[in-house]
């Protein structure tokens, strides 16, 4: 009976990887690390939101038993991992509509040690971000094959708090784009405002505008809403706000969203885009810690 679950169940995750997940997974638990008594990195905080969003499930489990997957069940596999099918039991659900069974299952591919030997998972503490499987209440499907996180008090504060944050009314919408960007200047050399519009997923308003004054930094502020508020500024680093810019927005500023401009003001906004993405900083703290593919 058992094997028949597992080999269904690796059959359907094998079918779900894909080159882009597989490229774009956040590194799951480093057991090496745990066992040498060493303390766990922090887990970067976009990492965590990149999981998040995506999840409809997360929850807070210990691995009861480790399973290890080979030959056409283990198709898709990434060099240096080994795929696992986990049962464990169920401490806290973080997120989700409904509740899960005390104990449930998932296949995670887990990276091997530094002399390549898979990693010992029975007993760890982890924290899983899944969907459902449908029909088979039992058994979730990690949002990558690697959306498995070593279980820490700040990691699990953190996911919590993005959590809450991610499902409290008016939370910061994803940005998909750019609207319309342009520059007015002041009645003094140097003195000016730009306004550039966002595109959001669920067509909230989102603008950005810099203030630039003579003999004075410029400032940029960030407006959720119809009203730009002169008081506001820009977003605190690792909140959702910052994560939705910093994550979200393009690197460039489109040629389109400043065609009716004239060319010195166009050349202006591009500029103070510019500035924007230099003052909200790298969205990933390393250039290989790449998002989820969102769906």
């Amino acid at each position: 009976m058992f094997k028949l679950t597992l080999k269904a169940a690796a059959g359907a995750f094998a079918l779900s990887i894909t080159a882009a997940n597989l490229a774009c997974a956040t590194p799951a638990s480093d057991q090496i690390m745990a066992e040498n008594g060493q303390a766990l990195p922090p887990v970067p905080y976009a990492s965590i939101v990149d999981q998040v969003v995506q999840a409809p499930l997360v929850v807070d489990a210990t691995i009861r038993s480790a399973a290890r997957i080979k030959g056409a069940e283990a198709g898709g596999l990434a060099p240096g991992y080994t795929r696992f099918y986990v049962e464990a039991d169920v401490l806290a659900l973080i997120r989700g509509d409904t509740p899960v069974p005390p104990r449930v299952g998932w296949l995670v591919d887990a990276p091997n040690d530094a002399r390549g030997r898979p990693p010992r998972l029975r007993r760890l503490r982890v924290i899983a971000f899944a969907r459902p499987v449908p029909g088979r209440p039992a058994q979730l499907q990690l949002v990558t094959p690697q959306s498995q996180f070593d279980w820490t008090p700040q990691t699990v504060e953190r996911v919590r708090q993005v959590v809450r944050d991610t499902l409290a009314p008016g939370a910061p919408p994803a940005i998909t784009g750019i609207g319309n960007a342009f520059h007015v200047p002041g009645s003094l050399p140097g003195e000016g405002e730009t306004q550039i519009f966002l595109l959001t997923a669920n067509n909230d308003p989102v603008s950005l505008s810099i203030l630039r004054r003579p003999g004075e930094e410029r400032r940029w502020a960030v407006a959720l809403g119809e009203i730009v508020d002169d008081a506001a500024g820009p977003p605190q680093r690792d909140t959702l706000l910052w994560y939705r810019l910093a994550c979200g927005l393009p690197r460039d500023l489109p040629a389109t969203s400043t065609a009716n401009e004239e060319p010195a003001r166009a050349a202006i906004a591009r500029e103070d885009y510019r500035f924007v993405l230099d003052q909200l900083g790298p969205c990933r703290e390393t250039p290989g810690d790449a998002p989820l593919v969102m769906r």
